[in-house]
């Protein structure tokens, strides 16, 4: 389990990396960070507007493939400019809260049949991610549980955002990986940092 110091710095580095990219000015990593940022792990940074929690930014690395420090500010660079909303701007960095989930790695989901694939996915542990052809698409695992989502759903809604029907995974034989995700959360812009669970 990752300390929750090591979160609420997370969130600082996303914060100030976010802040230079919507400015258009550099960021340099702190020299100090060690630990659990300089092992490979996955992250995503999720800006929210406050205080109606709807989403501004959703951005991130699945993969291991670089230390922790640089995958948040890797990921918070990128939420400035995700494609699905306008160039998130300095002054609405500040009136957004900030969350960083740390990924595990993501591992093959073996099933046989649609049954067998419902039962191994659960609701607010598990993040998905599918697969088919040039389709692909991820969720966190927090995702469902703010949707509302059964498992059903979660898949449908999933395979909906990779661009197929949302039923193509009942007629085919779709690649599903999953992860977890430790996830930490400003309650209010700048303010306290708790794990949400």
């Amino acid at each position: 389990m990752i300390p929750l110091e090591v979160g609420e710095r997370a969130i600082g580095i996303a914060r100030e990396a976010a802040y230079a990219e919507s400015e258009n000015s550099g960021y340099v990593l702190p020299k100090d960070l060690g630990g659990e940022f300089s092992v490979n792990s996955g992250a995503f940074v999720t800006v929210s507007e406050f205080p109606s929690r709807r989403l501004r930014a959703c951005i991130g690395y699945p993969e291991p493939i670089m230390p922790l420090g640089e995958s948040v500010m890797m990921s918070a660079r990128g939420a400035v400019h995700d494609p699905r909303f306008p160039k998130l701007t300095r002054e609405e960095a500040e009136a957004c809260t900030f969350e960083v989930t740390v990924l595990t790695k993501p591992e093959p989901l073996e099933y046989t049949d649609v049954p067998d694939l419902m039962s191994r996915i659960v609701i607010g542990r598990d993040g998905l991610i599918v697969e088919y052809g040039p389709y692909r698409a991820l969720f966190l695992p927090q995702v469902p549980v703010e949707q509302g989502w059964g498992v059903e759903e979660y898949i449908s809604e999933l395979c909906y955002k990779a661009g197929m029907r949302p039923d193509a995974w009942r007629n085919n034989r779709l690649t599903f990986e999953t992860f977890r995700g430790e996830i930490f959360s400003e309650i209010e812009p700048r303010g306290k940092v708790e794990r949400r669970e």
